[in-house]
């Protein structure tokens, strides 16, 4: 049998990586494709490097596009890739284009499709991300389920339970094999100047926070604020498409430390040793969760809804007086918490059951 894990921006490396990891460990048939959702192969082997993974076989370079461009240059680049290599199963993870267009490049060419992340909601179809994970979860052959609770959902919406299997979220697996590295190779602190647990850290880059010009002003405004409040330093390492709209709208981020992004292992151990994080990510509210750091999430909803749950986590709708009374509401929150997505086996977890299934 012969296993390809479809890919395209840093997030999906990142909650791969274990998945990928295991194929090593375990000797299997296997080749990565890259679609180049993001950025360039060649931007990212650097990425593939620092976190000690092997290289992609198959790069595509699609990218950046409106939704329709992405999805159709992907459409047509997998279906040729996976005619040549004859995979039995593919892998996607998550809700971007490259898992949709992976998943219906492969299941009109009759491949088995698995799912990693299997289930999650947020019940805003306003979001392309909802669309993405919806119909991929409805034409896979094999849902990988993070928790219960997107187990349930899946079986709401009329999935056959033979198809689901909850392992846990690799993320789990993620942050703990690769703080690892860091803390190894790394003190980004030092670099910085910042002292742990005596900072905020930002993650904004969301259509709905930085394409509207009022909502981001205000925002932006909040952060400013808190730094002046808690006289912490506010550590905003900004998106380009969010330095983009900063110009385009000509407001600016008072009190906020605008930075160049971080690699994937310095914003690790930043968010590590952070007093706090406000993102609109959503893996960053499970990275939190699991790192044991309070989170406040600038979005109206979540399809994260464990971390609400355990506490970890709480919704801002980016107001000045909502940012600071969530800010002072999760602040001091005691980490007590227990983390709902797994104990850090979903890769093992899922690479066995394709194994066990298709005798890989």
């Amino acid at each position: 049998m012969k296993l390809s894990i479809i890919l395209g921006t840093r997030p999906e490396i990142i909650k791969m990586s274990p998945i990928i990891r295991e194929c090593e460990r375990g000797g299997l048939n296997y080749f990565i494709l890259h679609t180049g959702q993001h950025y360039s192969y060649n931007m990212d082997k650097v990425f593939f490097k620092q976190l000690e993974l092997p290289q992609a076989k198959c790069n595509l370079d699609v990218g950046s596009g409106s939704h329709a461009e992405e999805t159709g240059k992907m459409l047509i680049g997998i279906e040729t890739i996976l005619l040549k290599e004859k995979p039995e199963t593919i892998l996607v993870e998550g809700d971007t284009n490259t898992v949709l267009a992976g998943a219906l490049s492969a299941s009109k060419l009759h491949i088995k499709v698995g799912h990693v992340e299997a289930g999650l909601r947020s019940y805003d179809r306003r979001m392309p991300e909802e669309i993405n994970r919806i119909l991929t979860d409805h034409i896979s052959d094999y849902l990988f389920a993070p928790t219960e609770k997107a187990r349930k959902i899946l079986l709401r919406e009329g999935i056959s339970e033979d198809k689901i299997f909850v392992t846990g979220n690799t993320i789990v697996d993620a942050v703990y094999q690769n703080l690892k590295i860091a803390n190894e190779k790394l003190n980004v602190l030092d670099k910085l100047g910042l002292d742990p647990k005596n900072y905020f850290l930002v993650t904004l880059h969301r259509p709905e926070n930085v394409d509207d010009k009022e909502r981001f002003r205000r925002i932006l405004k909040s952060l400013g604020q808190l730094g002046r409040q808690f006289s912490l330093p506010v550590i905003y390492p900004i998106h380009p498409r969010s330095k983009r709209r900063m110009k385009e709208f000509g407001i600016k981020a008072n009190y906020v430390k605008l930075m160049a992004p971080f690699d994937f292992l310095s914003f690790l151990q930043l968010e590590s040793n952070a007093k706090l994080v406000l993102t609109d990510s959503g893996g960053v509210q499970e990275e939190s969760c699991i790192l044991g750091v309070p989170c406040v999430t600038l979005r109206d909803s979540t399809e994260r809804p464990e971390t609400l749950e355990v506490g970890s986590n709480i919704l801002s709708s980016g107001n000045l007086d909502d940012v600071l009374e969530s800010v002072k509401l999760m602040v001091n929150r005691e980490n007590s918490w227990i983390n709902p997505f797994g104990e850090g086996k979903a890769g093992k977890k899922i690479i066995e059951t394709i194994s066990s299934l298709n005798e890989i």
